[in-house]
């Protein structure tokens, strides 16, 4: 067949013009290429040059560390550990085998565990992303996987930073704890801070308490280094440190800012001991007559420590399920019917509006009728006729059961909601509830009923509707020890920056001055306030006072028990011994204090949760923190004392003494 067109050369020109169709696409496609060289390597040539020499640079973030955490004296509260990581370099690995089961024996991880990491991180960033193994090596473990280096390259210790919390559950709602930023939290946390910060897997935040609240101050700005790769992204173990002709330099961390609060080291860890000694769940805050808040404990509590070095999945969920609920800021975030703390502000009420002088007398049987319902004194005798003074010491229900009828509910929310019950104090932290402070008017908006007046008995004796945070109730009997002073509560005392300069100092607020007329034309006389102050100084240093055993040696303090019911009983069950119920029947104990009596520089106030009694559950704890303090800044009253015992109480048998239980 080739032949014809070898002998006939005719023949072979009709496919002359199919030969001119190829040699022309030859010469396009040839110019195109050449054209194309000409962009990349003339116009295009510079730019393209510098993203392929930022190629061989790997940027390494180096972690920030986070601003410091002191008490009020300086003293450390939270702060930063050096801590040695596990790592794996794949680059270097030679044989992966081998390497991962020499390491499992120096660690004490399965060798196919690490595997598994190994494969993970692969997927996720690579396959020569550096690998990390495990966390917060003991002594031990990095000089065995030091030793490792030698016959199996690639394995490697590298230092880290994790969070330190020296008072370990002490206070850690308060201080919080950090853990590493979630997927949902990295959009939302970058739009937020998005001319500030860049978020990126892998970072800790602060994720509650202080360390969350101050989290932007604290965190610092990361810091960069610098090495060069390979066209495979591994690291070079010769660089010439340079880049488009620059030599390259690294970013310094900056340390983020340090928070002085106006915690008391001392105090917090007298407070946090009294507690637990004697087995109580609940919470404490102590506070300054100026709102500095001294001692914050909420119990049960968890070791903000546990996620500084990696929580495990089965402890979180332990902690989650439990019924008490350790992550909650009681302090805060709980609100309970204040019982008869209630009272002194019930007292106030009736002085102000006249129902009552201080010297009127009341006579108080067991038992008072009310419509259809008999309401009981917490002594099966009554008190007989007493005045708002024996009132508040012995804490007389069917006195302030009168007081309630007399009053109606919103004259008794007129004067009450002055003090801070019923709204949010504005502390710092967040989460703050507000509790509850009942009206005629939010009754009928929240539940579309008219206010019965029997519900105001109720009110009156802190039950019912009412429900106080611990916080709040300190608020509202510092203003009665202070005379109508409401302060804002205030934690954060100075931010300060790593060189020591004070950038912003907090100052104390005064709210509300209840002895001045206030909007709704209510204000508080000198005479009440002294009234008031007298019967609750007689709770704890008179002769019948429910908090009679918890006295401060050289120092007088007023305050009030309160107990809450979490339960109503029947009218044959109101008497029976409330250690002898299950404990979820139990009822919680209060106390709340100030000191000096007459001049108070300290506010304590105590919820014991299922104590059955605030006198043997909550009051113990106040004299220990009110003690320390008064020893603390006024150690010339003890100066001639010798061993000062304190009077301890079982946590499973309350000594016997007067109560105030309703």
């Amino acid at each position: 067949m080739s032949n014809q067109y070898i002998n006939n050369p005719e023949a072979a020109k009709e496919y002359l013009t199919r030969y001119r169709y190829i040699y022309v696409l030859l010469v396009i496609t040839s110019v195109a290429f050449i054209i194309r060289l000409w962009y990349l390597q003339i116009i295009n040539g510079n730019e393209l040059r510098e993203f392929s020499e930022k190629n061989r640079i790997k940027e390494i973030k180096m972690m920030a560390p986070r601003g410091l955490i002191f008490d009020r004296e300086g003293r450390i509260l939270v702060e930063n550990l050096a801590a040695y990581d596990a790592v794996i370099l794949p680059q270097y690995i030679e044989d992966l085998e081998k390497t991962t089961k020499a390491l499992s024996e120096a660690i004490g991880i399965e060798s196919d565990k690490i595997l598994q990491k190994i494969q993970k991180r692969r997927k996720q960033m690579g396959p020569f992303a550096i690998v990390k193994i495990k966390e917060n090596l003991s002594l031990d473990e990095v000089f065995r996987v030091q030793m490792l280096r030698i016959d199996y390259p690639g394995v490697e210790v590298r230092e880290n930073i994790i969070r330190s919390y020296p008072l370990g559950p002490n206070g850690a709602q308060l201080f919080g704890y950090v853990a590493e930023v979630s997927k949902k939290q990295l959009p939302i946390l970058n739009q937020q801070f998005k001319d500030k910060f860049v978020f990126t897997q892998g970072d800790l935040i602060g994720k509650s308490g202080v360390e969350e609240l101050r989290d932007i101050e604290l965190r610092g700005r990361d810091g960069y280094s610098f090495i060069q790769v390979d066209a495979h992204g591994r690291e070079l173990a010769q660089t010439d440190e340079k880049i488009l002709g620059q030599r390259i330099k690294d970013i310094e961390a900056t340390p983020g800012q340090n928070i002085q609060l106006t915690i008391d080291r001392d105090l917090q860890e007298v407070a946090y001991k009294s507690f637990t000694d004697l087995q109580r769940t609940g919470a404490i805050v102590a506070m300054k007559s100026n709102g500095e808040v001294l001692a914050w404990v909420s119990t049960p509590s968890f070791d903000p420590n546990e996620f500084s070095k990696g929580i495990s999945s089965d402890l979180l969920a332990k902690m989650f399920s439990d019924p008490f609920r350790p992550f909650r800021n009681k302090v805060i975030q709980d609100h309970f019917s204040p019982g008869s703390t209630f009272k002194p502000l019930m007292a106030v009420t009736s002085l102000e509006e006249k129902v009552i002088t201080p010297s009127s007398i009341i006579n108080c049987p067991p038992i008072l009728r009310f419509g259809n319902r008999p309401y009981h004194d917490h002594l099966r005798g009554g008190f007989g006729n007493i005045s708002v003074f024996e009132a508040i010491e012995r804490s007389s229900n069917v006195f302030f059961f009168k007081m309630g009828i007399a009053l109606g509910i919103d004259r008794m929310f007129k004067y009450i909601s002055l003090f801070g019950l019923g709204e949010r104090t504005n502390i710092e932290l967040k989460r703050e509830t507000s509790g509850m402070l009942p009206s005629a008017e939010w009754k009928k908006k929240t539940f579309g009923e008219e206010w019965q007046p029997g519900e105001s008995l109720s009110t009156a004796i802190g039950q019912g509707f009412v429900a106080a945070t611990p916080l709040q109730m300190a608020v509202a009997y510092n203003a009665i020890g202070t005379e109508g002073k409401v302060v804002k509560p205030f934690i954060i005392k100075k931010l300060i920056d790593p060189t020591g300069q004070v950038l912003k100092e907090s100052s104390p607020e005064v709210v509300r001055d209840l002895q001045k007329t206030q909007p709704t034309g209510v204000k508080i006389s000198p005479e009440t306030f002294a009234t008031v102050k007298e019967a609750m100084r007689r709770v704890v240093q008179g002769e019948r006072g429910t908090a009679k055993f918890w006295r401060v040696p050289h120092v007088e303090m007023a305050g009030k028990t309160g107990t809450t019911q979490v339960k109503g009983f029947a009218a044959d069950d109101i008497y029976t011994d409330c250690m002898s119920r299950p404990l979820r029947l139990r009822h919680h104990g209060w106390f709340v204090a100030f000191a000096p009596a007459d001049k108070p520089e300290i506010t304590v106030a105590v919820l014991a949760e299922h104590a059955c009694h605030g006198s043997t559950g909550a009051a113990p704890v106040v004299r220990d923190i009110v003690q320390a303090y008064m020893k603390k800044n006024h150690p010339e009253l003890f100066a001639n004392d010798k061993d000062q015992k304190s009077i301890k109480i079982s946590p499973a048998a309350p000594a016997v003494i007067e109560t105030d239980g309703e």
